[in-house]
């Protein structure tokens, strides 16, 4: 995949997108979040993500859709590429039964996005505060932030505080601190 990454653009894509990822770029337009972006084919894993990554100088982060068997919270947490997932850790840290992913439908209905693409950058479609965000700390202390923007064929790098203090206070979610 590295040859197919494309150049690193500064905002968004003059050509026309899907709804979801144009509203994204749009939100963060307006929002006044600067942000650099590549193309690429659909990065579905995350060693696909591995060149994005050095093609952005960042981390792409991992985002996983998570909720326990009874589907009474849901969470998407934003860990590190490379650290694993330990479901009893996670669960464990923020007081939650045992977590699985969460189902496609789910996604599709409490973030307007499909699997594969799931993104911090989605919970502007939770406007009902259904899903927790939980961030691994060192993704939450790094400087930039990287991620889809509510699709997997480009991946956007911003800075972390506009995440912080700019993004998610305009969707009306605060982040939970998690040590994995």
């Amino acid at each position: 995949m590295p040859c197919d990454i494309s150049s690193v653009f500064h905002g968004a894509p003059a050509e026309q997108r899907e709804a979801v990822e144009a509203d994204t770029y749009a939100l963060l337009e307006r929002l006044g979040i600067p942000y650099d972006r590549v193309d690429t084919p659909p990065a579905f894993t995350m060693e696909d993500c591995a060149a994005i990554s050095k093609a952005l100088n960042v981390s792409v982060c991992k985002n996983l859709f998570l909720t326990p068997r009874n589907k009474s919270a849901f969470y998407l947490l934003a860990l590190p590429a490379d650290k694993p997932f330990v479901t009893k850790d996670f669960s464990k840290q923020i007081g939650s039964s045992r977590l699985s992913f969460a189902s496609a439908e789910d996604m599709e209905e409490l973030l307007g996005i499909k699997p594969g693409s799931a993104s911090v950058l989605a919970l502007r479609n939770d406007t009902a505060h259904c899903v927790t965000l939980a961030m691994e700390r060192s993704v939450y202390e790094a400087t930039y932030f990287g991620c889809h923007p509510c699709r997997n064929t480009s991946t956007v790098r911003l800075r972390t505080e506009d995440l912080l203090r700019i993004f998610l206070p305009f969707t009306g979610h605060e982040p939970v601190i998690v040590d994995l």
